[in-house]
């Protein structure tokens, strides 16, 4: 707006032609006038799932588009990767929950590599590609945790193209989030030893209080379930309701992630939810087999992680809800805690990749 001024003021007293004007706008655009308002920058990556290793080279393309041609001081290239630890309700206290945010651990530390020298980006589109190593030469990449967003911890990678102008106009920026995944020579052989683990669910087993009429009529439910698992594989397993005197209403298995942050000398623990899969609906027949098979999320989910500042540990609960009154009148509630009308067990579980 400032440049649109000094011509419109200029031509107002007749110092300059309409036609001279003009060029003067031409010439503000080519310095990154306000002609320059429309342009845009865009990042593409070589791989469309962004799936990268840590020995990989990260490969893609540059896309500027403007109406008219411009000058700039450099494109540039950040790279950074971090480990993002938030402390908020779970075992943390007063004092933990007021200060929050817990310091970053950097994994990439704002690499930044100037992929085209100052020049004149032309009118159209103009595409500058590049290739960047992840890990420097001799860098251990077993520090290169895998991408990973959850509630108090996030493990995220980031891509930013900086176009860079003048003082007065602001650098054209663009930011993609890539994903990153263990390098394969560290990954453990398929077929992983299956590790099932052996369930009885029944009125003896719960420590938490049930209805009345569960206590005494009692149920007996048994089965078996993958405990440690391929993030590539769905969770498998099997159940069967051997009796039960008050009818079902639905079977589900909820996968949970346990978050643990170092905060001080002390360890912040959070459990929550990530999702809910439907094993059975309604009073399913006794003693049929019913297949466990439960997806892992993409992202929501990465291998089991035991670092110094912090931990990432799943487990999964099969959960009966029996039909009652009560229920009806409680249709939302924490499916972390267990309620009168249903009966729980949880399992650890170990995920792993695998080549």
């Amino acid at each position: 707006m400032g440049n649109t001024r000094i011509i419109l003021i200029i031509l107002e007293f007749g110092l300059l032609t309409p036609r001279e004007g003009n060029a003067d706008r031409k010439h503000f655009s080519d310095f990154g006038g306000f002609a320059m308002s429309s342009a845009t920058v865009e990042l593409k990556l070589s791989k469309s799932n962004r799936i990268y290793r840590p020995s990989e080279t990260l490969e893609g393309k540059i896309v500027v588009k403007s109406p008219s041609s411009f000058s700039h001081y450099g494109v540039r290239l950040g790279i950074n990767g971090s480990v993002n630890l938030q402390v908020r309700g779970g075992t943390a206290g007063i004092i933990e929950s007021f200060y929050g945010v817990v310091k970053p651990i950097p994994i990439v530390r704002n690499k930044i590599i100037e992929v085209k020298p100052s020049g004149k980006i032309a009118a159209g589109t103009t595409v500058i590609p590049f290739s960047v190593n992840l890990k420097q030469h001799g860098e251990n990449s077993e520090k290169f945790y895998e991408t990973y967003h959850g509630r108090d911890i996030n493990i995220q990678y980031l891509i930013t193209a900086d176009v860079m102008r003048g003082y007065l106009q602001k650098s054209l920026s663009a930011t993609l989030e890539f994903i990153v995944e263990t390098d394969k020579v560290y990954l453990l052989e398929r077929p992983v030893s299956p590790e099932m683990a052996i369930f009885h669910i029944t009125q003896d087993t719960q420590r938490h209080p049930l209805l009345p009429e569960l206590k005494s009529g009692g149920f007996r439910v048994t089965g078996r379930m993958g405990t440690l698992c391929c993030l590539s594989e769905p969770i498998s397993g099997e159940l069967t309701v051997e009796a039960s005197s008050v009818p079902i209403c639905s079977i589900d298995v909820h996968l949970f992630r346990i978050e643990s942050v170092l905060v001080g000398e002390k360890i912040v623990t959070e459990t929550s939810l990530i999702q809910t899969t439907q094993i059975a609906d309604g009073d399913v027949c006794r003693n049929m087999t019913l297949p466990v098979h439960v997806i892992l999320p993409r992202l929501l989910t990465c291998p089991t992680v035991f670092a110094g500042p912090f931990s990432i540990e799943f487990k999964a609960s099969i959960v009966i809800n029996f039909e009652s009154e009560l229920s009806k009148l409680h249709k939302k509630f924490d499916p972390a805690v267990p309620r009168l009308w249903t009966a729980v067990e949880t399992l650890p579980l170990e995920l792993v990749r695998t080549k």
